[in-house]
């Protein structure tokens, strides 16, 4: 549910209060009043409101320097201000845009122009909102993503030091490749997802349709996560048609969906589970399953997982970015197909990729 814009009142009068409260019924705001400029800024350390109305003429402390002294301070200047006056001079009116204030309105207050006034500022508002948002997502994404980054380029570089011991056996030698290999493909498998999502977002990725053996693309997908499988003693178990049947497919964008959804249950598996991939010919196209046995979904997050940087339980020690399954969808979507999740029982998810 969406939460009531709120709006300070700051006036001396409080019949003036009950005024813009009569002006603005129906509109479903919450309306809070402040008597003194002083108490208003009082008021803002303990709660924000989404626009002001102050009143420029009172005592001690008037409504141009109130405003002065909101709009000086980081955390209070996005908060929209229309000051309400009877002073009609130019002069005055530049001083109130002077010291910070977004709009005024004259008294006596008309009711079609203080919504429509007050309409505009929470507009504005929100739009601000939406835009730190929006920066404040975009910096923790750039974090989490560096930090995808250096875990496997770690590896990489620790497995390298190693590999310069004069000493080092044979079997730990392949060992220390195994492990540069699969932290490659890690950092190959994320820029890769990230460069498609971000053309499939624009619009510009155009699909390289080819007869695809789907035998053939969920065999391979299954041979490149052995060894990650191995390291957690998860068993891959596959149930897929006859090699020879195709399915007009881009096998690039769509190896790279069974591999988010392959990495995902084998990410959310505990040791000795078993992930399954299912895959079969329909008469009208093609259904690919992966299945596991984790600790599923909940029920309120089955839709919203497919969302860009949501992400299901969070499992602590567990990289969760929230891009792989956003970008399963735009893929599977791209394709004209569907791809949903459901519970496997008695425990984990099954999720299914249907493509006409």
């Amino acid at each position: 549910m969406e939460t009531q814009p709120s709006i300070l009142v700051v006036d001396d009068e409080p019949d003036n209060f009950d005024v813009i409260e009569t002006l603005l019924d129906g509109e479903n705001y919450q309306l809070h009043y402040a008597p003194s400029g002083q108490q208003a800024i009082a008021r803002l350390n303990s709660f924000q409101p989404d626009v002001i109305l102050l009143d420029v003429m009172m005592p001690n402390l008037d409504g141009i320097e109130v405003c002065r002294r909101i709009k000086a301070n980081p955390q209070w200047q996005a908060v929209p201000i229309i000051m309400v006056t009877a002073l009609t001079a130019k002069e005055d009116l530049a001083r109130c845009i002077a010291a910070g204030a977004d709009d005024f309105i004259s008294k006596p207050v008309n009711s079609v122009e203080l919504r429509a006034r007050v309409h505009s500022m929470l507009r504005i508002k929100q739009q601000y909102d939406n835009l730190q948002a929006l920066l404040k997502l975009q910096e923790d994404m750039v974090n989490m993503i560096v930090h995808d980054l250096r875990n496997p380029l770690a590896s990489i570089v620790l497995s390298t030091e190693i590999l310069k011991f004069p000493h080092l056996q044979p079997n730990q030698q392949q060992q220390k490749i195994e492990q540069i290999a699969i932290a490659t493909q890690q950092l190959q498998t994320l820029i890769d997802s990230l460069l498609i999502m971000a053309k499939l977002e624009s619009g510009k990725m155009v699909l390289n349709h080819t007869e695809v053996d789907l035998c053939a693309i969920c065999v391979s997908a299954l041979v490149d996560i052995e060894e990650i499988a191995a390291q957690r003693n998860l068993t891959l178990i596959s149930e897929l048609p006859e090699p020879g049947g195709m399915v007009k497919l881009d096998a690039a964008i769509f190896r790279r969906v069974l591999d988010n959804l392959l990495s995902n249950a084998i990410k959310f598996s505990s040791a000795n589970a078993k992930v399954i991939l299912k895959a079969e010919y329909l008469e009208t196209g093609v259904k690919v399953q992966v299945i596991d046995s984790g600790m599923g979904i909940a029920q309120e997050l089955k839709q919203s997982i497919f969302e860009k940087y949501e992400v299901g339980n969070i499992i602590s020690e567990v990289s969760q970015l929230g891009l792989g399954l956003a970008f399963c969808k735009m893929a599977i979507e791209a394709h004209n197909g569907t791809i949903t999740v459901e519970d496997n029982h008695p425990k984990g998810s099954i999720f299914t990729v249907s493509i006409a």
